[in-house]
Formats: structure tokens, sequence, C-alpha cells
């Protein structure tokens, strides 16, 4: 397997058969303008529903890059490349990685930031580009001993990365990266964990290039990846850990709270770290639904062909998606452990809300720090040492589960 099938990640893009059969209705004649409207709006409810739950196979590059020098390179000027801090930069899809660090002048048009290195790839002007809150792309490069480890899942064989803390112990930290991502997205939160003498175990789950791919090859929201995770918690487990953190990100997020609420083995977790979390799904579809000027009556109809037994011929899905169960401002009261919550306002992608909801709801458990600026899972790259401090604080003061107390 190559580095660019390793390491990238996508959205899809996937001929929509309702679309072309409505357009070649409509050259015919046959369907009348208010027919039309409303057979175009099933089409489009049927594409985005598909979009939703289908692992992506490319990714928009936003940015061009206008200029490249030995320490500089000039961007356009983007929400995302306007942002304080030091990121990766993917470019021509996915064959090319540098990693960016600060601001260093900026117009309305074009940004120049320090460039921090160029791990693979040329890069030059005209290259297209993408900015990702990936830093690290190898746990080697931490500078720890690590082992590549297999974690038997129901489906089979997924790959994950080991990282024992400096005096292996009974404290393990499982990290899950998000939707469209892979483990890659997590080795950021190694470090602060390590030294909180945790072991690290970072997974990967079904439909991910290192792991097994579903019946049916889609992604059900938390709704089934949360077995994977189950399994890497047996895992370690077997591997002597007591006290497990669930740590996700953006949809990881959504299953290490399945996992934490679904797993027979959840008098080992200690506690739920959540970076730019999913807490409930409809407001996240709502929210995307109104940044691509989709109709709120269509954003419902998404869920409605998600959610429902009947959709599933539409989206390829072999089960649909239990919404309410992955609803967890509904849900609060359920919750038992200790959760650090990390969001930025502006978050762009996931909004804030239903954090913000959760952590009002669950005062008595959650700690919030609701960000700004740093936008969607880049609240370390934004800020590491707030980010850092909020981890390390929280993992001070945490309680042994009872297995562990136990034992």
């Amino acid at each position: 397997m190559s580095k660019r099938q390793e390491l990238s990640i996508a959205t899809s893009q996937q001929p929509d058969s309702i679309a072309g059969r409505i357009v070649g209705a409509a050259a015919m004649g046959v369907v009348g303008a208010a027919a039309l409207a409303s057979l175009a709006a099933a089409a489009l409810t049927v594409r985005v529903a598909r979009k939703v739950v289908t692992p992506p196979t490319a990714r928009e590059e936003d940015i061009t890059v206008i200029a490249v020098a030995e320490s500089t390179i000039a961007l356009t000027a983007t929400k995302d490349s306007l942002l304080p801090g030091r990121y990766g930069l993917w470019f021509d899809q996915g064959d090319g990685y540098a990693r960016v660090g600060d601001i260093l002048s900026a117009t309305a048009t074009v940004v120049t930031r320090e460039l921090l290195s160029v791990e693979f790839g040329v890069l030059g002007a005209g290259a297209k580009a993408r900015l990702t809150g990936w830093f690290y792309l190898t746990p080697g490069e931490l500078g720890y001993p690590f082992e590549n480890v297999e974690v038997k899942t129901e489906l089979g064989t997924a790959l994950a990365w080991l990282i024992p803390a400096d005096d292996p112990g009974e404290n393990w930290v499982i990290s899950v990266h998000g939707r469209a991502a892979s483990r890659i997205e997590t080795l950021r939160a190694v470090p602060v964990f390590r030294e909180a003498g945790y072991t690290s175990l970072l997974v990967s789950y079904r439909n991910d290039v290192d792991a097994p791919r579903s019946a049916d090859g889609r992604y059900s929201l938390g709704d089934s990846e949360w077995k994977d995770v189950d399994a890497a918690i047996g895992y370690a487990i077997a591997a002597g850990a007591r006290r497990i953190v669930l740590m996700g990100w953006s949809m990881g997020g959504a299953i290490v709270l399945q996992a934490a609420t679904r797993s027979a083995n959840a008098r080992y977790i200690s506690g739920i770290v959540l970076d730019s979390p999913v807490i409930d799904w409809a407001s996240v579809l709502g929210f995307q639904g109104s940044e691509m000027r989709l109709p709120a009556a269509a954003s419902r109809a998404v869920l409605a062909v998600i959610g429902n037994t009947w959709g599933k011929r539409l989206t390829g899905q072999s089960e649909s998606i239990n919404l309410s169960r992955l609803d967890f401002v509904a849900r609060a009261d359920e919750l038992v452990w200790p959760v650090l919550l990390m969001h930025s306002d502006d978050d762009g992608y996931v909004p804030s809300t239903s954090s913000h909801a959760l952590a009002e709801a669950r005062p008595d458990i959650v700690t919030f720090d609701a960000f700004s600026v740093a936008r969607h899972t880049k609240l370390w790259n934004y800020d590491a040492a707030r980010w850092t401090v909020d981890i390390a604080a929280w993992l001070a003061v945490l309680p042994r589960p009872a297995a562990a107390a136990k034992g």
C-alpha cells in the first residue's frame, strides 16, 4: 500500500441516478414544474443522505499555494489558512504533505506562514491544498517506543498503535478519530497522556483503510462503530488495563459515548474526553444543511432517510441508524463518568450548541472549556498549551473506576 493510500482522507462524489432520471424527464416535457421541483428536492435529499453515510474517496482542496520559499509559504486566505497555530498541509490530493507554523502576514486575499517542513511531495506555486489539524504522521515522530498491534473485532482485524507509558500500568487511554479521518488524527494526544502515566491505544474502526469493511461499506455514525472500540477496550483489559479513558474527536466522540454506554466492560472506564464532538447528529446535520443553503425540511428529510428502514435501499445501508440513541443531550442523565469536553464556538462543521447543552444538563460530571476561533478538531493546533493543561488538570483529579478500585 502506498503512503498516499495509507494517509489520504476524502469526500466522495457519487452519481445520482434519481437526479439523472429527473433531468431526462424534464427534457422530455413529461414532468410539470411543481412535480419537477418536488422530485429534485427528493433527489437532493437522497444524495445528501448517501453522502453522510458513505466513506469519502476524495477531499476538497480549497486553498491555492501562491508562492513557496525556503522557510515561508503564501496561501490564499480562507477561514482555515488564517487560523493561528501550527498545522498539516495536504496538497496534490494526498501526494504531498507539509507542516506550516505561525502567520507572518495576512491580507484579505493572501496569508504568509512559516513553512516548517515538507515531508513528501513537490510543493510549488499553483498547488491545491487543504489545512488539517493533523500534525504528526507516525508515532515514531513523537520519540516514544511504540508497537503495531491488532485488535480482533467482529469483522476481522483492526490495526492500532500501542504507545506504552514510561512505566506501564493500569492506566490506559483509547483514542478514537473522527469521520473520514484515521488514527493519525489522535497522535497529538499521546504526549499529555504519557506524561500522566497513561498507555495510549490509537485505534481504527470499520471502513477505515486499516480496518475491516462492514458488509454495506457505510458509516453508522457511531451506532455500530462502537463495537470496534469495545473490542479495543477488551484488548486493553487483557493487557492489564484497569482504568481506561476514552477520547474521541468529532464523530469519534459519538462513537466513544456509544461504547461507554453499551459496553459490557463499562466498569473499567474512568472518564471520557471529547474534542469537537458530535453529541447529537440532528443538530450537526441541521447546521451543515444550513451551510449548504438547504431548506430546514430537507435536513429533516435526510435524518428520516438514514434513520428509517425504508431509507436503506436509497443509501445502501444494511441497517437504519437509531438517531435517538445517538442523542446525548436527550440521554444526558445516562452518563455516569467524568467528562472533559472541549469545543470551539466557531467550529464551522459540528456546532457547539449540543456541547453547551450537555454541559448545562450535567454540570456535576462535565468539565467544559469553550474555545473560540479554533474551528473543527484544531484546538490543539490553535492553542496546544491550553489544550494540554485542560487534559492534564482533568486527569490529575480523575477518580478510579469501580473495577480498578476493587482490583
